[in-house]
C-alpha cells in the first residue's frame, strides 16, 4: 500500500487488476482516500471498459482498474505499476523509480499501519498478556488508517510556510513556493 501511495503522490501510472469489479472500485477509491487532503488531478477510471484498453499507453499518470481477463494486454506496459488484487502482488517495472517516504517517517508509518491492521503485534513480546486485546471494528479500522495517513501528511508538510515567498512587485502580491 505504501508503494502504491508513493507512486500516486509522485505521479506514476498505477493499474489495478482483479476479477471483481467491486474490488477494483474499492481499491481505486481507497488509494484516493489515503491521499486526503490532496486531490488526484490526473486520469482516474476505476473500471476501464475493454474497448478503451489503448488508454493504458497514454503518457500521463493515471489510476485505472482493469478486469483480470485483460491481463495479457497489460504485459507490454513497461512504465506502469501493476497491482494484482487477486494475487496480492505489486509489480514495479525496472524502469520505474518510486521515491519512498523519507526515514524515519517510512518506518513510523509502517509501524502505525501494522498496529492498526494487526493489534496483536503490540503485545506479542510481553511476558504476561493483558486480559483483553481490543480489535477494532471495520469502520473504526478505516478511521484509524485514515488517521495514520493524515498524520503522515501533517509531518511531511510541517513548516511549509518557511518556503513561501511573497513577491510584491506586481499589482497583486504573488505567493511562490521555493524550497531552500
Amino acid at each position: 500500500v505504501l508503494f502504491l501511495f508513493c507512486a500516486a503522490l509522485t505521479e506514476h501510472k498505477i493499474l489495478f487488476l482483479s476479477s471483481s469489479y467491486q474490488r477494483l472500485t474499492d481499491a481505486c477509491r481507497a488509494l484516493l482516500a489515503l491521499m486526503f487532503p490532496l486531490k488526484y488531478s490526473f486520469t482516474y477510471v476505476p473500471i476501464l471498459p475493454a474497448q478503451l484498453l489503448e488508454v493504458l499507453s497514454t503518457p500521463t499518470p493515471f489510476i485505472i482498474g482493469v478486469h483480470s481477463i485483460f491481463q495479457s494486454e497489460t504485459q507490454e506496459l513497461l512504465d506502469v505499476v501493476i497491482a494484482d488484487l487477486d494475487g496480492g502482488t505489486v509489480n514495479i517495472p525496472e524502469c520505474v523509480h518510486i521515491s519512498l517516504l523519507p526515514e524515519p517517517l517510512l518506518q513510523q508509518t509502517r509501524e502505525a499501519l501494522s498496529m492498526v491492521l494487526d493489534p496483536e503485534l503490540e503485545v506479542a513480546d510481553l511476558a504476561f498478556l493483558p486480559s483483553t486485546i481490543s480489535i477494532s471494528s471495520l469502520k473504526m479500522q478505516d478511521k484509524e488508517i485514515r488517521a495514520v495517513f493524515l498524520r503522515l501528511f501533517a509531518q511531511l508538510l510541517q513548516g511549509y510556510r518557511w518556503c513561501l515567498h511573497i513577491i510584491r512587485i506586481h499589482p497583486e502580491p504573488v505567493i511562490r513556493f521555493h524550497k531552500v
